[in-house]
This record gives structure tokens, C-alpha cells and sequence, in this order.
């Protein structure tokens, strides 16, 4: 790499040109390789050493490097850091780049792949109970379309949605990577530019009948064009990633904006759906209930959390599946048991039809398939199966030549790797036995062999060995080599080493010949069984991913009874009003973590109704108020997934949308402030919630002035009171708000109980009707450890505070009137301009020490007179 230009670098270049900012793995022999720029970003994150390799203009070339066998380890790290890579491997051998262009030719190398997060198959590089979904979106006059797709199992679906619900639609899919047109004023920020004339719909429609092979989509369903102009930039850049090759993508499947339950991205942060606010999945829903025995059943149960459905027939299809399975323990552990053995055979299936499977891969498909099969006979023999089950059943069977092809050509635990053979099965192809035969009867040649030319020669330490650079070879300590030297031993000389000397013989070349060419053609034998049981496999792919899909729909149902045997949980019973009623409703994280550390969740109801339609909920900090509110909304959207809930019982009327405004974060990125967010956050409801939908506030206005923020509070409840009309939980401070209850007559007062006891305060985490009597702020404060001193202060200025609010009627009597404060700040102003006035008619340069001395003890006398 010395001079201006080599022509590797040349090579290097050109590719890295092609890589479209990815960092380019060039492959050189055993290692993928970094230069420059690329070699300096990928040593920081992998913690590598950077070296350099030879010059380009007349500078030291920056280099790093990994092991190609190990490779997908270094990939994983480098995606999880946000990085995409471009792989270059050799793609002809040096002998044949020799014979191409001389003994100086350069081997020839071309990007392969595309590694890129939303495009992983690799089972080191996916996360198993997570799916990975890989989004395009685009706007067509004034609709967003969008294609999803996770490529690790083929799932895809298409759907549209108005402009300001694109967040929305993103928050529910979770996708690793988005694309989007480069053009696009509103692009998601974390979107990928391309093409524009990718995301034309005609084209989108075109390649989708491509890859499926029909002439018309309208079997799949029917799709708009701002779908399809989607899936037109999905297609295409997968078509770009894979360099041509194509990954799995079953049928797509058109969602209905209206067929699951609405939630914006601030409900689900708030809610913490599936991940947690400071991160991971730790602490969040999905943590708290995952009970699947399979990587596929947690995947399928993260959508159904994603989307509750809205649909009354298909819950209760759900629910009555969890209630068979959790109504029979003993079936439901049997099941659970053998789920656990099974394989991710959507997965494996996936990486197969990548391009990327391997033997493992296909002995995946081929014991689940086959575990599939019993599973469906059992449970065929069990009485009053559920309408969900019936439909479930069929797909689990019917691969018995493909379960049965598989079982005599693979052995019972294939190789991930196939380059050296050994996965075919004795007995399914009587030549390559034959092959094999001859390989090993020629290995057993060679140690006979040893045997003999041991005995000739007299030599007890002499020995035949084989490494991957020489073959076969004799080795003789360095003491016995001069009897093998003369010319007419029969040996010949091939290396000396310390201590010992290495020969070849006549005998030995014909017999290691002998097992390399039989060695050869049974690899060749291999490799042709492999590309036969592939092409089975991907012929059969649909029905495959349908046996999966349904493998992982009765995880999720037997986990789901096991979480509700678990903490006897209970089936809601969904309704078409607008009801919600949770008789000893319980917060599932909360009361899981309270369990860890040995205490009780307390529980509690909830009882909304057309007349009795939103609840006012005070009282102090601390005192369960944001818990309940949650807990309510994640009961709600547990029973529409098709969950058993936390409760005593639960009669839930179908809810469209649920809102969760709970708790104070900020968007500085966004330039937006924590009450920016919070009115951002409230404006959404108000604009969006119906007379269908569940909404829960907590301290709406608590980020702006007291008046300001009553002002607000007082607004919203009359708001979603007169005009949303929807159930809804309204946490606050403000007391001011309980004189709603005069004028909104389906508002009613209720608050979460708390005592103080010999100065500590008690929170007992119950709620009660009625307003609360106070709000308990300065003992909240002395249990969370504020200072003594500071506490003290802050009960002297409520004092003053309260002495005022009684004065001028508290400030609901008028909303506009700021007496309260005046009055405080103006009492405190005279005592200040007092003290200002007494200091300035001093003449320190006349008082004596003593005199000093008595004017401080006045001034300090006179303060502590004037004190509230």
C-alpha cells in the first residue's frame, strides 16, 4: 500500500464510493478490514486496536481489523451504536485471479451486503423476544403511507394515516430503521434518505407482484396507493441492501386505522408499554407479564400491546382461548413444557430464504415442524376447544413429506456451519455413504501406514500428521532425520522444523489423494442435499411462517394464563357502552415490584358510567394518585389485547383511544419545555379523545403560575366534561377544582386517603369519595428528607397564605382577583423597606463597637417582631 495510488486502494475506494457513507468491511484473507476514517470510528466503539497499514499521499494509512469467523459479534456492537456496514468480500479465489489478469492481479471484491438494523437476520444480531421491524413512509397528496416489514420472519404490513398521527403509527411499530423519500420536508428525523422515484406507487404495486408472483394483489387485500408507494421504497431498498437477494416477505397485510386502539407516543411512554422511561425493558408492561415459553410468543404479545384491538368479537376469541388454558392447569403445563423445546422456526426460516441458513437452520424448521404436528394431535383430543383454537389447529399440521424429507436427509443435530460436511444422514444417499466409506477406509490406510513405516525404519516416534497448509505428512525427531535423507529411502524432504523434520513418501501421496478426492465430492454431495433441502423449505415458506404464527398465538395464550394463575387475575367482560368498572383493580408492575420486596399492593375500584363519567382525584404527593391512574389505563389496554387483568373483576366498555398525560419530562431537543410538553401532550387529548375514548391527567397546569394553572385545570376538566365527553381520571392539587362538582354533573370528588400520626405523615393509598381535605405538601416534604429549617419556613408562609386565601374567599371565589399574594408580598415589602430605612439612617463611622453592638440587636429585635 506504499505510493499514491495502489491498485488496492484504487479497489478500496471504489468501493468505499459504493458503500454510501456505511463503514466498508474489506475482506483480505481471514479478516475484515477498516481504513482510514472508517478504521478510527469502528476501533473507538469496538474498543480495537488501530494501527496503520502502508501510505496513501505520502500519510500513514489508518487501519483496523476483525476476525472474519467472528465477525457477527463486532457487527452487533457496531448496529447498536448506529452504524451501518457495507461488506466487500473476495468474490474469486487468487488462483483464479491469476489466471484472470497474471501473477500480480488483484483478487476482485464487490459489496455483497448491506448491514444495516432494520434489515438483521442473523440470530447473534436480534434480539430473541423482540421483533425488528423495518419501516418506509412517504407522503401521497396529503396521506402518509407506510410499509413495515421485519424480514427475520417476513411479517409485513401496509397502512395509512393522516399526517399528524405519523408519530402515532411509529410509536406502535418500534422500527429499528426508517426510510424515507430525501425530498420530504416532514421526513421522520431518524429517517433514511432515498430516492424519491423509489416511492412511486405504480412501482411499489409492480414489485410487490414481482416478489409474489400474481398478477393482481387484490388477494392480498385492498391497498391504497399511499400504501403502495410505500412498500415501492421498502422494496426497493431491500432490494438494495440484500445486493439483488430478497429476504422472506409473506403477503402483505392491510391495517385499519380503526381496528386497534389509538395511542399517541406520549401514552405509551407514559404507560410504559414496552419499554421503560429510563430505558430498557426493565420496569415496563411487557416485563411485568411476559410468560411466553418462546423469542416468537414475547414477540407476538409486544404487538398485541402494541395494538390493542377494538373489535368485541375478536377479543373474546382471545380471552376465551386464555380461559380454556388457564381453567386446565395440568394442560396448560404440558403445553408450556414443550413450547419452551421449540425452536424459532419463523426465524430460521427467514435467514433460509435470506440466503443466510444454515444445516442448524434447517433442523430448526424441521423439529419444529414436527413438534407442531404433535402438539396439534394432542390438543385435538380435548373437549369444547375455543373458536380461536379450531382456526389455530390446521396450520399446525400438514408438512408431513416436508417433516419427513427433512428427518431422514439431516442427522439429529446439524452444524451451523456447512463448509465441512457432516450433516446429511447415513442412509440418505447410498453414493455419498460410499464416498464417505472410501474417505475413512483411506484414513484407516494411512495409519496403517504408520504402522509399517515404523517398523521399516525403525523410527518409534515416527508419525503422519495433516495441517491445512502441507496435507498429510511424515514428522521424525531432528535426531532420525539423516536415515530418511539418503536417496534411497523412499522419502522425500518437505520442511525442517526445531527439533523435528517433516517427509512425504509415494504411499502417503496416493492415499491422502485418495481421501481428498473422496472428501471433495462427498462436500460437493453435501452442499448439492443442502441447496435441495433449501429450495424444499422456501417452496413450502408460506405455510411454514402460517404454522409459526399460529405456534406463537397459543404461547402467548398459555402465557397469558400462567401470568393470570400466577396473580389470579381475572376475564374482563367486554361490553359496547361506554362502563368501566374494576372492582379491586391492582397496577401490574407496581404490585410485582412491591411482591419482590415482601409488601401489599393495595388496591382499588373504579367506577365510570355515562352519569358518573370523570372522577376528580385529590390529595398528597406520593399517595397513590398517578398509580391508580395508570393502573386503570393498563387494565383497559390489557383486557383489549386479549389479556387477563389485575383485578377482582372488570366489566369494560370498548374503548377507541386511550391518553395517558401523567407526569412532567421535557423535549429540549425540540425546543420545547416541560410545560410546552404538557399543554402539547393536553392539546392532543382535547383535540382527539371521542365520547369512546379512556383519558387520564394528573396535574394538568402544575409547570406554569398558580393562577395560570388553575386557570388551565379549571378549563380542561369543563373541556373534556362538556365537549370530549369521554371517561376520564383528573388527578390535581388544586382544590379549587372540587366547586366543578356544582355545575358538571357528571364529574364527581374522590381522593386518595392519607393521616398524619405524632407529626409522620401515613399515606394509606386508598381512595375515597369526597374532595381531600389538604393536600399534605409540607409533610410529603419532610419524609422525602427536606431540611427541618426549610419546612419550618414553608409552614410559616402557608400560614400567611391560608390567612389570606380566607380572607379574600380562596381563589375559586374569583378567578381574576390576586389579593392572596398581594397581600403576602405587600407585608413583606413594608417589613423590608423598614429594615432598608433604619440601615440608611445609620453613621457607622460614629458608632462605637458598643453602640454597633445594640443598633444590630435592635434591628435583629425589630425583624423578629414584625415576623408572620
Amino acid at each position: 500500500m506504499a505510493g499514491k495510488s495502489t491498485p488496492m486502494m484504487e479497489q478500496y475506494h471504489a468501493l468505499k464510493r459504493e458503500a454510501e457513507g456505511c463503514l466498508l468491511f474489506y475482506r483480505m484473507g481471514d479478516f475484515f478490514e477498516l481504513f482510514f476514517d472508517d478504521a478510527r470510528q469502528a476501533a473507538a466503539i469496538l474498543d480495537i486496536a488501530l494501527t496503520t497499514r502502508g501510505e496513501h499521499g505520502g500519510e500513514a494509512v489508518p487501519m483496523c481489523g476483525v476476525p472474519a469467523h467472528s465477525a457477527e459479534g463486532y457487527l452487533a456492537r457496531l448496529i447498536k451504536a448506529g452504524c451501518r456496514v457495507a461488506i466487500a468480500e473476495q468474490v474469486e479465489t487468487p488462483e483464479e485471479a491469476k489466471k484472470r489478469g497474471g501473477s500480480k492481479a488483484l483478487v476482485r471484491r464487490d459489496i455483497v451486503r448491506f448491514v444495516t438494523a432494520g434489515t438483521l437476520t442473523e440470530e447473534a444480531l436480534l434480539e430473541p423476544r423482540r421483533a425488528n421491524m423495518l419501516v418506509a413512509v412517504c407522503e401521497l397528496r396529503g396521506t402518509i403511507g407506510i410499509a413495515a416489514v421485519d424480514i427475520s420472519t417476513g411479517r409485513m404490513e401496509l397502512e395509512e394515516c393522516a399526517a399528524d398521527r405519523l408519530g402515532a403509527a411509529l410509536a406502535r411499530l418500534g422500527p429499528s430503521e426508517v426510510v424515507a423519500p430525501e425530498d420530504w420536508d416532514a421526513r421522520p428525523a431518524e429517517a433514511i434518505e432515498r430516492a424519491r422515484q423509489d416511492f412511486a406507487s405504480d412501482a411499489g404495486e409492480a414489485r410487490l407482484k414481482a416478489v409474489h408472483g400474481v398478477a393482481t394483489l387484490d388477494g392480498f387485500g385492498a391497498f391504497t396507493r399511499p400504501m403502495l408507494a410505500a412498500a415501492g421504497g421498502l422494496l426497493a431498498y431491500l432490494d438494495h441492501a440484500g445486493r439483488g437477494t430478497m429476504p422472506l416477505l409473506l403477503p402483505p397485510v392491510a391495517r385499519e386505522s380503526d381496528s386497534a386502539m389509538a395511542m399517541d407516543e406520549a401514552t405509551r411512554a407514559s404507560l410504559e408499554i414496552l419499554e421503560a422511561q429510563r430505558g430498557g425493558r426493565q420496569g415496563s408492561l411487557i416485563a411485568a407479564i411476559d410468560r411466553c415459553a418462546t423469542g416468537a410468543g414475547a414477540r407476538q404479545l409486544a404487538d398485541d400491546l402494541s395494538a390493542p384491538l377494538t373489535d368485541r368479537g375478536a377479543i373474546e376469541a382471545r380471552l376465551a382461548l386464555v380461559g380454556w388454558l388457564h381453567a386446565d392447569p395440568l394442560l396448560r403445563a404440558d403445553l408450556r413444557e414443550v413450547l419452551r423445546a421449540l425452536p424459532d422456526i419463523g426465524r430460521a426460516l427467514g435467514r433460509i430464504v435470506a440466503g443466510r441458513g444454515s444445516p442448524r437452520d434447517l433442523g430448526q424448521v424441521r423439529d419444529g415442524l414436527a413438534e407442531a404436528r404433535r402438539i396439534r394431535d394432542h390438543l385435538q383430543g380435548k373437549p369444547d376447544r375455543p373458536a380461536l383454537l379450531e382456526r389455530l389447529l390446521p396450520a399446525m399440521g400438514g408438512h408431513g413429506a416436508l417433516v419427513d424429507l427433512l428427518q431422514r436427509a439431516l442427522v439429529p443435530a446439524p452444524p451451523t456451519e456447512r463448509q465441512n460436511g457432516g450433516f446429511i444422514a447415513e442412509g440418505y444417499d447410498a453414493a455419498l455413504d460410499e464416498l464417505r466409506q472410501t474417505s475413512g477406509s483411506a484414513r484407516r490406510a494411512i495409519a496403517a501406514l504408520e504402522g509399517r513405516y515404523r517398523e521399516d525404519t525403525g523410527i518409534a516416534a515416527l508419525k503422519i500428521k495433516h495441517n491445512g497448509v502441507l496435507g498429510y505428512f511424515i514428522e521424525v525427531p531432528a535426531k532420525h532425520a539423516d536415515a530418511l535423507m539418503a536417496s534411497d529411502s523412499g522419502f522425500t524432504h518437505r520442511q525442517t522444523m526445531a527439533g523435528a523434520v517433516r517427509f512425504n513418501s509415494l504411499g502417503l501421496h496416493e492415499e491422502a489423494a485418495r481421501i481428498a478426492e473422496a472428501g471433495g465430492h462427498a462436500l460437493a454431495a453435501e452442499e448439492a442435499h443442502f441447496e435441495d433441502l433449501t429450495a424444499a423449505v422456501i417452496d413450502a415458506r408460506e405455510a411454514i411462517a402460517a404454522t409459526a404464527a399460529a405456534l406463537a398465538r397459543l404461547d402467548v395464550a398459555a402465557g397469558n394464563a400462567e401470568r393470570a394463575a400466577e396473580g389470579d387475575w381475572c376475564r374482563a367482560e367486554i361490553l359496547e357502552d361506554r362502563c368501566l368498572e374494576i372492582a379491586g383493580g391492582r397496577h401490574p408492575v407496581v404490585e410485582q415490584a412491591l411482591a419482590k420486596g415482601g409488601e401489599r399492593f393495595v388496591a382499588n375500584d373504579c367506577r365510570l358510567d355515562d352519569q358518573d363519567r370523570l372522577w376528580l382525584i385529590g390529595g398528597p404527593n406520593m399517595g397513590g394518585k398517578s398509580t391508580f391512574l395508570r393502573q386503570n389505563a393498563l387494565i383497559v389496554l390489557l383486557a383489549q389485547a386479549g389479556c387477563f387483568v389485575p383485578a377482582v373483576s372488570a366489566r369494560i366498555g370498548l374503548v377507541d383511544r386511550l391518553f395517558s398525560r401523567v407526569g412532567a419530562s421535557d423535549n429540549l431537543a425540540r425546543g420545547r419545555s416541560t410545560f410546552m410538553v404538557e399543554m402539547v401532550e393536553t392539546a392532543a387529548i382535547l383535540s382527539q379523545a371521542t365520547e369512546r375514548s379512556f383519558v387520564i391527567l394528573d396535574e394538568v397546569g402544575r409547570g406554569t403560575s398558580t393562577y395560570d394553572g388553575l386557570a388551565l385545570a379549571w378549563a380542561v376538566v369543563e373541556a373534556v366534561h362538556e365537549t370530549n365527553r369521554c371517561r376520564c381520571l383528573f388527578a390535581t392539587h388544586y382544590h379549587e377544582l372540587s366547586r366543578l362538582a356544582e355545575t358538571c354533573e357528571a364529574l364527581s370528588l374522590h381522593h386518595v386517603r392519607a393521616r398524619e400520626w405524632k407529626g409522620d405523615l401515613v399515606l394509606l393509598h386508598e381512595l375515597a369519595e369526597g374532595p381531600a381535605d389538604r393536600s399534605y405538601g409540607l409533610a410529603v416534604a419532610r419524609l422525602a428528607g427536606v431540611p427541618d429549617a426549610v419546612v419550618a419556613r414553608a409552614k410559616s408562609v402557608l400560614d400567611r397564605l391560608e390567612k389570606g386565601r380566607a380572607e379574600t374567599g380562596g381563589l375559586a371565589a374569583g378567578l381574576g382577583d390576586l389579593p392572596l399574594f398581594a397581600a403576602a408580598n405587600a407585608a413583606e415589602e413594608e417589613q423590608c423597606d423598614t429594615l432598608r430605612e433604619r440601615l440608611r439612617e445609620l453613621d457607622v463611622d460614629a458608632l462605637s463597637p458598643r453602640d454597633a453592638l445594640d443598633a444590630l440587636y435592635a434591628l435583629k429585635q425589630d425583624a423578629a417582631s414584625t415576623e408572620p
